[in-house]
């Protein structure tokens, strides 16, 4: 039996065993990469497909196997993306092997699936978009370099990736998208490398970083504190932009509002074109569901209505957006409606709303209650004194920004004084353990909450 006929015995027996609604959501997309000992690779359309597999199915799709094998398979989900990687893995080792003299493949880190066709538009995005375009089809030439920046979850990276794929597929330019946690990463790997071979390692940086014809760099805020690495990307931002190579920069606010950063950087970052994404207002939040809605299978079900419910409830954020509707696409497949309606949407998804969108928490926000309630200022949350009227509601203010939104440790630091991660995490732990043995802490926190 060849693998592609027990992939086919596979699906058939599936289908009988759950009803069709959860057939086509979970498993008629699914493609079988390869069966090699006692391992099965499966691709998945979706990063949500992984965890409802391993979660709902994993025992279903074991029986299944061995009912036909009379093997026991382990099993691996994977994305598209994350199966490209792995050949390249596989193809470059396969060389060293054989000795083969090839030159390595360039790796740009870029998706190929974020590009200028599925990044939808409207009046919060669309000088952005045009920007990016004009930099697209005339790299190094025009907005050099291009800062894009906006709050989080609002496409700066989808937008980033975008302009790296229409480069790489209409020139020969050499493209690199990076982050500023990775480029920190890679230039602590020198300064920890004091070994003979550092110059090697300095000259492999400075070919990763120069020897490039885009640099995409995401997230630059992140290198405030990083005195050293700011210096690093100031010599490898000077090296490209004289050699007028391409410099496209994002931030979650204007180089004016990165306070924290070097001047001569801040600076820098004006000589091309800053511009900004804002919130997506409803009609351009209904146009993204649509257009997300395309590639799921329970598009011919939903009532337009339910758009925009949605869109209604998710004012801010366009991640909360996807988050819904696969909130939504879970729950269908459980329930398995005829037609999803507004009142079917409302049971779905009321909670999650309740619980994720509805809360107007922001860490600016968090900070005024903070202050208000201990009668101090936000400028006393992000300053140095340490006494404890300040330090322990600068704790309370980290602990509740971490609790009540989706921001990560280096965020959160940055926004109290550019702290360190490892600062926010001690605060957060030392909360949790004085709400075990303070109830009036908890009190606290809840007439904070209040004022929010």
């Amino acid at each position: 039996m060849t693998d592609q006929n027990l992939w086919q015995q596979f699906l058939d027996k599936i289908y009988n065993e759950v009803n069709s609604a959860s057939f086509h959501a979970w498993f008629s997309d699914l493609k079988l990469i390869s069966i090699s000992n006692d391992k099965i690779v499966i691709q998945v359309p979706m990063e949500i497909h992984k965890r409802i597999l391993n979660e709902n199915y994993y025992s279903l799709i074991d029986d299944t196997f061995f009912k036909l094998t009379n093997i026991n398979y382990t099993f691996e989900f994977v994305l598209k993306d994350e199966l490209d990687v792995d050949l390249d893995d596989v193809s470059y080792e396969q060389n060293v092997d054989n000795s083969i003299n090839v030159e390595e493949e360039w790796q740009s880190n870029l998706n190929p699936n974020l590009n200028f066709e599925n990044y939808v538009v409207g009046d919060s995005n669309r000088l952005a978009k045009v920007a990016g375009m004009a930099v697209a089809e005339q790299p190094g030439k025009i907005h050099n370099p291009l800062f894009i920046y906006g709050k989080s979850g609002l496409g700066k990276t989808h937008l980033m990736h975008a302009i790296g794929n229409y480069i790489v597929a209409n020139s020969k330019k050499k493209v690199l998208y990076t982050t500023s946690d990775w480029f920190k990463d890679d230039y602590v790997n020198i300064t920890n490398n004091s070994g003979k071979d550092n110059i090697d390692v300095v000259a492999d940086f400075k070919r990763k970083y120069r020897d490039i014809d885009v640099l995409i760099i995401d997230d630059i805020q992140y290198l405030v504190g990083a005195e050293k690495t700011q210096q690093e990307f100031f010599h490898t931002f000077n090296a490209l932009h004289q050699a007028n190579k391409q410099i496209i920069i994002s931030s979650d606010r204007s180089p004016d509002d990165l306070k924290l950063l070097e001047e001569r950087l801040r600076s820098r970052f004006m000589w091309g074109l800053p511009v900004d994404i804002y919130p997506p207002d409803f009609e351009l939040r209904c146009k993204i569901l649509r257009a997300k809605l395309k590639n799921m299978t329970i598009s011919t079900k939903i009532d337009e209505n339910v758009i925009e419910y949605i869109a209604n409830n998710c004012q801010n954020d366009v991640r909360y957006l996807e988050g819904t509707l696969n909130r939504l696409m879970t729950y269908t497949a459980m329930i398995v409606p005829d037609k999803i309606d507004l009142n079917f949407a409302i049971e779905a998804l009321g909670d999650f709303f309740n619980q994720n969108i509805y809360t107007n928490s922001s860490i600016e926000g968090i900070q005024k209650a903070v202050a208000t309630y201990f009668k101090i200022t936000v400028d006393d949350l992000k300053g140095k004194r340490k006494s404890a009227n300040i330090a322990y509601p600068r704790m309370i203010g980290m602990y509740l920004s971490k609790t009540l939104t989706d921001e990560n440790f280096n965020r959160i630091g940055l926004e109290f004084g550019g702290r360190d991660h490892s600062t926010v995490i001690h605060a957060c732990n030392r909360i949790e353990k004085d709400l075990k043995d303070n109830l009036n802490l908890g009190k606290q926190l809840k007439d904070i909450q209040n004022m929010m």
